[in-house]
């Protein structure tokens, strides 16, 4: 299952799919079981960076000048995903940006299958579930997260590792969403979303 898929990630001005921006980028083509592509780029934004954004991501608003315009990032993307398996950790997120970025440029959205790292994280293990957390619940070495090339890395390997543990192949277009907030805004039509919950370690007593 694991031989033809792109994981990809992306770093946004916040968390509005509709009126924020990707300003960075990453993925991977795994064939086979290897990565034999990966694009990686800063792309310029409109919309602006916040003090807030580059605590999380480490990207300051110079870093963008000069960056790859948004239109050629996503050309590029498109191309190394074809029509393979997309994977990503929080899939929910970069799916909706990656639908609305493409509405905005071509008119149309993607039909690929997916895998989300994150829903299969809260049917296997407690919270937490952050991608940091669970790549440590796997031994999986995750440096600089919050970047986007480091978190595609990780998640392929994430996945490899929870696809080895038990196959995962009943995941494929399963997205699953916390019910106390309710479905995303925009999902694929061929997702089969449901809702869940977090479960937590049991506290000791005594």
């Amino acid at each position: 299952m694991l031989n033809k898929l792109t994981v990809f990630d992306f770093e946004t001005t916040g968390l509005d799919p509709v009126n924020d921006r990707v300003i960075e980028m990453a993925a991977v083509r795994v064939v086979n079981g290897e990565i034999v592509t990966g694009f990686h780029a800063l792309i310029k934004s409109e919309v602006e960076v916040t003090p807030k954004i580059t605590e999380i991501t480490g990207i300051q608003p110079a870093m963008l000048q000069g960056a790859m315009e948004e239109e050629l990032a996503f050309r590029i993307l498109r191309n190394i995903m074809a029509d393979s398996l997309l994977v990503a950790h929080n899939a929910a997120f970069d799916l909706q940006f990656l639908h609305y970025a493409l509405q905005r440029m071509a008119g149309k959205t993607f039909t690929n299958p997916f895998i989300d790292t994150l829903t299969i994280s809260r049917e296997r293990h407690t919270y937490p579930h952050k991608l940091t957390d669970m790549c440590g619940k796997y031994g999986v070495e995750l440096q600089g997260a919050h970047r986007a090339l480091n978190d595609v890395e990780g998640c392929w390997k994430l996945l490899e590792a929870m696809h080895n543990e038990d196959p995962v192949d009943r995941y494929i277009n399963r997205l699953g969403y916390l019910s106390k907030y309710g479905p995303p805004n925009w999902a694929p039509a061929h997702a089969d979303l449901f809702g869940t919950s977090n479960r937590y370690e049991p506290r000791n007593v005594g």
